[in-house]
């Protein structure tokens, strides 16, 4: 599956947050765009349960105005994801779910991603969490500081929000043109090509799976016109 524009494949999962009392945890229900890479909506619950995930993709499908039909949400195969209630809510809101292949690792790499760069960003707390209410403070600034300035290595160095709205390819372009022009100023000191700001059209939903498939065919096309 290939998203080519905001709002079209969706990515989530739930993760583990440590609290003060060993062995009780609070979980991190987190949703992204996999083509802005922009979290889209999160909460953080005492269990995991699918009717709280239908209360997180509800509020998702105002915030983001999700027409039916339109949004494709991948997730594992964890019993919230796969719960009636929480089924029957996404078949209301016309969203199509689809989810990670058996004892496939790596099929919702997005989210494994997401909350790597989560647990290991600076300012993650080395402390478990007293509560609830200071787990989402937390989260809540992250989120912030995720979607508005963190500058994305996957997606040119624009920041989830602005490729979200779709004003990456303008920033991309501007940047190449101050880089060529810096580089007409010094040519003696810029050898060689300008940075790549290239502008991502599609995005795979299994980026390891497509890159498999792009090999195989090129194996094949040359075999045929050999």
């Amino acid at each position: 599956m290939v998203a080519s524009e905001p709002n079209q494949i969706y990515s989530w999962d739930i993760t583990y947050l440590p609290t003060t009392v060993q062995g009780v945890f609070y979980y991190l229900y987190l949703f992204m765009d996999i083509y802005s890479r922009k979290i889209v909506g999160w909460q953080i619950y005492t269990k995991q349960s699918s009717e709280l995930a239908s209360e997180v993709i509800k509020d998702i499908a105002i915030n983001e105005n999700i027409k039916v039909d339109t949004v494709t949400l991948h997730s594992d195969n964890g019993s919230p994801m796969k719960g009636a209630t929480f089924l029957t809510t996404l078949q209301k809101l016309g969203i199509m779910p689809t989810f990670s292949r058996p004892s496939v690792s790596n099929d919702n790499p997005y989210s494994e991603s997401m909350f790597k760069t989560l647990k290991y960003t600076p300012s993650y707390p080395s402390k478990p969490f007293d509560s609830v209410v200071e787990a989402r403070i937390w989260c809540e600034t992250f989120v912030t500081w995720y979607n508005h300035q963190h500058c994305h290595s996957s997606i040119g160095f624009v920041t989830p929000v602005q490729r979200h709205l779709l004003q990456d390819k303008e920033i991309l372009e501007k940047r190449h043109r101050v880089y060529e022009k810096a580089k007409a100023a010094n040519p003696h000191e810029m050898g060689g090509s300008t940075r790549n700001w290239y502008f991502t059209k599609e995005v795979h939903l299994n980026p390891n799976k497509a890159k498999v498939n792009n090999i195989a065919d090129k194996v094949s096309a040359e075999r045929h016109s050999g």
